[in-house]
């Protein structure tokens, strides 16, 4: 089955307002009027909507980071579902091993995102991956998922073909390490697996699995030739347009 690259930007926390919208400007004029893949970018909240300006009319996604699965409220600094809507988004990004990790996210908790998100009209990027000692210790495929089950936890075969997963070990994350080519697809050999096991192989066959962890121009050709990589998430090369470009464009 043929699925659709997607390469996503994660910008993180590291532009300020005039930078975004030059970077997004830079990464609309390289990608052109039809791309073959998809493209997204997720920057910081606060540039969401120059970011959206910035890229209207164009076919490059808008994605955030985060959200708060609760529809409004008393919830002092969140942002939900229909406000990322509100200001043009497509993609979120869910349960990244630096939320997991830092602000102590929980699987239910990104469940709970997710189906908030599935609700609101917007296409998850829902993040799982392993840390060195995982790997080492040859927990790899059960921490992926334990992650998988309980992120996707009450998800239908309906709605799970419009899920993205985003496989990132952790310990390539931002460190110059990736894994192999062979490395990454063995574990994303084993997502589509188990997808099949949670919603029926041909669901699983639609479904994107991106991967993440230090992908550069350098690696993104062979890591996006494997056949269970359906994209690239991408961190720090994603912040400088002929970086970004040069992952794009082997897509």
């Amino acid at each position: 089955m043929t699925r659709r690259i997607l390469i996503a930007g994660n910008w993180k926390m590291n532009t300020r307002r005039a930078g975004a919208v030059e970077l997004a400007k830079g990464i609309v004029a390289g990608v052109g009027d039809e791309p073959s893949v998809d493209v997204a970018l997720c920057p910081p909240s606060v540039y969401l909507t120059v970011v959206a300006d910035a890229v209207a009319g164009t076919p490059i996604g808008l994605g955030a980071q985060n959200l708060y699965a609760a529809d409004d409220g008393a919830f002092t600094g969140e942002v939900n579902a229909s406000m990322l809507t509100d200001v043009g988004c497509r993609y979120v990004i869910l349960g990244h091993s630096e939320r997991r990790a830092i602000m102590g996210e929980t699987d239910q908790q990104i469940s709970e995102k997710l189906h908030a998100a599935l609700a609101g009209n917007l296409i998850p990027i829902v993040c799982v991956g392993e840390t060195l000692e995982d790997r080492e210790s040859g927990s790899t495929e059960k921490v992926v998922e334990t992650q998988l089950r309980g992120s996707l936890d009450g998800l239908d075969d309906a709605r799970a073909a419009g899920v993205v997963i985003a496989y990132e070990p952790v310990w390539a994350i931002g460190t110059g390490k990736t894994a192999s080519p062979a490395q990454a697809e063995e574990v994303h050999a084993f997502i589509r697996k188990l997808l099949g096991e949670l919603f029926g192989d041909d669901v699983a066959g639609q479904m994107r699995i991106q991967y993440g962890g230090s992908v550069k121009p350098g690696n993104a050709k062979e890591l996006l030739g494997q056949p269970n990589i359906d994209g690239a998430l991408v961190g720090g090369a994603s912040l400088k347009v002929e970086d970004f470009m040069g992952i794009i464009n082997p897509a």
